[in-house]
């Protein structure tokens, strides 16, 4: 790989101004450098000791032209220095305004009680050797779900690397550093205006090489499988190796450590310490662990190479992590309102498990500038959506209906809608919860429409055996309510639970005049059903059916007689479709006419209502008695 990116000629070691925002220096000038630069901050370049790290002279050239003013950064409220006595003199001093008051490291000897002494944020400084299971997990474990706690970490694998990161966080970006990148081989994200999106496509038809290197880039994300040393982008690899930097002998390497050819090939392999960015984000997991938990020597660790690089910010996976839609659509839309990255996707990750994925190498951004934390998430869809997707399971996966029944394409159809609608990588990522609910409303609407249809054309439709279908696969809850039948009479109702997960709770009221009188499954709507006991022949029976819905909204309502009646009555309407609200009752009026020929005896009606894919029923004995002449 060519070390001259872009026409730019890395700078050698030896003290020499330049113009930029940075100036190398001799490390025995650092100190007294530092001094005259903490002295007239934003009048003259920041210091960076290089002696014995050309590779770092480059990382320097490459920063001048990426930032163009010196500002100190907003101060967090703590900062400690990590190993002191390890780093050049000079860095202390430097990291002193990145904080408003510094403790000894003493103080993280009790890391679990560290916040409650010092409540706030925190800047951690040192070589990365020092950055260890202890004391770091417990600093950002706290920062899970409490942006309050914010930890910023400022290292590098020696003390030079770490006098460069601190010195980077003066710098301001360009006027015309404003690319903003998603690189991703694990995903393929909708495209955000003013954010440049690559998937796997593009891998296989750009040079995606040269659009990283060949591009100066305020946040860029790369995403895809690795491990602390690679991240994949199809044939391409976002490498972690530093050829400058000599190998800890004993230390496990890649397969280029000993000699052999790179599993990826050569001739597309991105350095990511010529990336020229402000702002890199490492989305795959292990991209950088703990000192103490690295797989690899830091010859070719991502995180330390990162770091030798331009980059003022490096955002990387301590660990594993479920990174996808969700945090690159939430990255992409942080990174176009100016929030913090790290807040962003731990945020969205939130729900996703008990940690906080992502570490923050570099001080966060203004406040004054970026918009604030936003707030952890919780993958919660709604719950219409989830009633429907056990319903559809039920429907679906039981042998309640043939496989030739006519719902089924439908529903299947909607299933399909749900699982997306369920699943965290496209929950709520393209579509917002708004959009969700009313696509399925519409879809439940027009399928409630065709079964209530269904229903009162053919009463014997397979979905109305349900109650015993699922019952017959229950066991019975022991927990009664007494209840009061429509007929006025004392009843029970009780609950059959499901036994399998593809097999529903049915709820039952039996009286001991009128039988099991309603069946209903979980938050399905409530019917009872009144009406004289007797009507003679040739008269119509008034029905009234009170229905109480779990939610508001339309419902879809029949009545149907058993099958030796049905020549001798007509049903007035034979189905309506009404509104209600949550939990208040609503009367809904049916007639019966008889003909003058119907067999005086008892009969029975059933009404039934139709509501997101669940059919309730009432059932009420009547009698026909003879014609009064």
């Amino acid at each position: 790989m060519n070390p001259a990116v872009n026409g730019r000629r890395p700078e050698q070691p030896s003290a020499s101004p330049v113009s930029g925002p940075f100036r190398t220096v001799a490390l025995d000038r650092f100190p007294a450098a530092v001094g005259e630069f903490l002295a007239a901050p934003g009048r003259a370049p920041v210091p960076v000791p290089v002696d014995g790290r050309a590779d770092l002279s480059d990382g320097v050239a490459a920063a001048n032209g990426l930032y163009s003013a010196v500002r100190p950064p907003a101060p967090l409220d703590f900062g400690v220095v990590l190993g002191a006595g390890d780093l050049p003199g000079g860095v202390a001093e430097l990291a002193r305004p990145l904080a408003r008051e510094w403790l000894d490291e003493k103080e993280l000897d009790d890391d679990a009680g560290f916040h409650d002494r010092y409540p706030g944020t925190l800047v951690v400084v040192g070589c990365y050797d020092r950055m260890n299971l202890s004391p770091v997990r417990a600093l950002l474990l706290a920062t899970y779900r409490g942006p309050e706690h914010a930890l910023t970490l400022l290292s590098g694998r020696d003390g030079a690397s770490v006098a460069w990161n601190v010195a980077k966080q003066y710098a301001r970006p360009g006027a015309g550093v404003e690319a903003l990148g998603l690189f991703t081989d694990t995903d393929r994200p909708p495209h955000l205006a003013g954010v440049k999106v690559f998937d796997d496509r593009d891998f296989e038809r750009a040079d995606i090489q040269a659009e990283i290197l060949g591009t100066r880039w305020r946040r860029v994300v790369f995403q895809g499988h690795g491990k602390d040393d690679s991240v994949n982008l199809g044939e391409f690899t976002i490498c972690g190796l530093n050829p400058a930097v000599p190998a800890v002998p004993g230390l496990l390497g890649p397969r280029c450590a000993y000699g052999l050819p790179c599993y990826k090939p050569e001739d597309k392999l991105v350095p990511l310490h010529r990336v020229e960015a402000v702002e890199l984000v490492l989305s795959a997991c292990n991209s950088g662990p703990l000192a103490d938990l690295a797989l690899y020597d830091p010859k070719y660790q991502l995180l330390l190479n990162a770091l030798d690089g331009p980059a003022r910010t490096v955002v990387s996976a301590v660990s594993v992590h479920d990174s996808d839609r969700p945090e690159n659509v939430a990255w992409m839309r942080a990174a176009l309102s100016g929030a913090d990255s790290v807040d962003t996707l731990n945020a969205s990750l939130a729900g996703s498990h008990p940690y906080p994925a992502f570490m923050r190498f570099g001080m966060p951004g203004e406040p004054d500038d970026a918009p604030p934390a936003p707030a952890p998430s919780d993958h919660r869809p709604d719950p219409l959506v989830l009633t429907t997707g056990r319903r559809l399971t039920a429907l679906l996966a039981s042998e309640l209906l043939p496989h030739h029944h006519a719902l089924r394409p439908r529903l299947a159809r909607l299933a399909r809608k749900v699982d997306q609608w369920v699943a965290r990588p496209t929950h709520s990522a393209d579509r917002s919860p708004q959009e969700i609910r009313a696509s399925l409303t519409a879809d439940l609407q027009s399928l409630d429409h065709v079964i209530a249809e269904q229903v009162a054309e053919n009463p014997e439709n397979e979905i109305m055996n349900y109650p015993a279908h699922f019952g017959d696969r229950s066991s019975l809850d022991p927990h009664v309510r007494e209840v009061t039948c429509h007929c006025g009479r004392p009843a029970q109702e009780f609950t059959r639970r499901g036994l399998l997960p593809h097999v529903l709770d049915t709820t039952c009221a039996v009286c001991m005049r009128c039988g099991d009188v309603t069946f209903r499954v979980p938050d399905a709507p409530a019917l009872l059903a009144y009406a004289d006991d007797e009507v003679g022949q040739g008269g119509v029976l008034e029905v009234r059916a009170a229905l109480t819905a779990s939610r508001p909204g339309p419902v879809r309502l029949g009545l149907f007689v058993p099958t030796y009646l049905r020549e001798d009555t007509t049903v007035e309407p034979a189905t309506v479709k009404v509104r209600v609200s949550h939990e208040q009752p609503r009367d809904v009026l049916f007639r019966v006419r008889f003909a003058e020929a119907t067999a005086p005896q008892a009969y029975y009606f059933t009404v039934f209502a139709v509501q997101d894919l669940a059919v309730s029923t009432a059932r009420r004995h009547f009698g026909v008695v003879p014609r009064r002449t």
